[in-house]
This record gives structure tokens, C-alpha cells and sequence, in this order.
């Protein structure tokens, strides 16, 4: 099933992608949630209006990429975010957020598909690489501050970022360990239905004849 994607989502397409999805997934995930519509005629062209307006916007000539990369190289963007204690974004700070945060701040249009990083998931200084045209490209300061307070240094997030990681890994300890155990206990209630079967019961109540009665019958 064909639909326009309203949000980036990730592992499918950016906003305004038109992208073929399980009928299911969007039906059931997607068009509900309002990520997405579904790609009727209409929709579509006027999908695609909407992006050659956009790229007549972005750098036609190596000159003009250049001194786009000039005013990006001085140029911090901020993204103020919910999160949790150990820097983990609620949602996500995606490529359309940072190519809308250029344009509304700076009027520079990018192509959201050379901007160089994935989803951003934990608060932080991050350096974006864009690509804005052949053989130019920029690196972009972006900063990922929690709502209502500012960024921790450096030293206090990457022990938050250990902090949550040490958790995930204890989790998928935990979580191996009842898999072992719930294999354990299948192991043991299978025994005693085995033990059950005719052929099993035929063996265990059939007494051994000795070699001679064998050779009697």
C-alpha cells in the first residue's frame, strides 16, 4: 500500500516520502497514529509540487553551496527536549527537525536526505554533517538540551550515557535468564508426557527375555 509519510519514521522514510508499506502496518500504525496518508492522486502530485518548490531552494552551484557552508559552520542549532534522567530523549530530534530548524532560523534549504546522522535519541552536543552540494559539505554544532534546564557538561553526560547503558545491559541479563529458565521448565514438563507415550509405556512394561526364550519364540 502506497502512503505519504506526515512524520519521519524511522526504518520507513522522511516527511512527505511517498513509500510502499504492509497494508496492516498501515492501516493499523501509521494512518491512525497520523504519520501518514494514504497516497491517492491528489495527495501525491501535490507531494511532489511541494518538493520542487523546495529544491529551488537549495544550492544550484558550487558557489552558492559555499557560502551556505560558510553561514552553517558559524551556526548552532538547539532543540529544547523532553528527557529522561539518564539523557534519553522522549521521541526524537530526526533529520526534518533539523533541516526545518535551518531553514526557519538561517533560510538556507537543505536536503533532508544528506543530512548525516540518524534519529537523535539522548541530549547533547552533536556535530551534523551536511552535505549541501559535490565536494561541499558542513559540519553544523546542534544542541539537544532538556526542557526548562540547560546542557550538563560533557563528563556528567557521558556518565549518564554509561549509567543507561549499564541498565540495558542488566536488563538483557535478567531477560536471558528467564529465557533459560522458562527453557528449563518446557525441558522438564515435556519429560513426563514422553514418558507417557504408548511406544514408552510398551518398553518400560515389557519384561527383557533372556537370550534362550529368544531364540525359543
Amino acid at each position: 500500500m502506497q502512503v505519504i509519510l506526515r512524520k519521519d519514521v524511522e526504518k520507513v522514510g522522511l516527511r512527505g516520502d511517498i513509500v510502499n508499506v504492509a497494508r496492516g502496518y498501515a492501516r493499523n500504525f501509521l494512518l491512525p497514529r497520523g504519520l501518514a496518508d494514504e497516497a491517492t492522486p491528489s495527495l501525491v502530485a501535490e507531494a511532489q509540487k511541494r518538493e520542487t518548490q523546495r529544491a529551488r531552494h537549495e544550492a544550484q552551484t558550487f558557489e552558492q553551496a559555499r557560502e551556505m557552508a560558510d553561514t552553517l559552520a558559524e551556526t548552532v542549532l538547539r532543540f529544547d527536549v523532553k528527557a529522561g534522567p539518564t539523557g534519553s530523549l522522549f521521541g526524537s530530534v530526526t533529520p526534518t527537525d533539523i533541516v526545518d530548524e535551518i531553514w526557519s532560523t538561517k533560510k538556507i534549504r537543505v536536503d533532508r536526505r544528506k543530512i548525516g546522522v540518524d534519529n537523535i535519541k539522548r541530549i547533547g552536543r552533536h556535530t551534523v554533517p551536511i552535505e549541501l552540494f559535490n565536494d561541499v559539505q558542513v559540519e553544523v554544532t546542534t544542541l539537544v538540551v532538556p526542557e526548562g534546564g540547560e546542557l550538563p557538561p560533557e563528563e556528567e553526560l557521558e556518565a549518564m550515557e554509561a549509567a543507561e547503558r549499564a541498565e540495558e545491559e542488566a536488563a538483557a541479563a535478567v531477560a536471558a535468564q528467564h529465557e533459560e529458565v522458562e527453557e528449563l521448565v518446557a525441558e522438564v514438563a515435556d519429560e513426563p508426557e514422553a514418558a507417557l507415550q504408548p511406544e514408552a509405556v510398551a518398553d518400560a512394561t515389557e519384561p527383557e527375555l533372556e537370550p534362550e526364550a529368544r531364540a525359543a519364540e
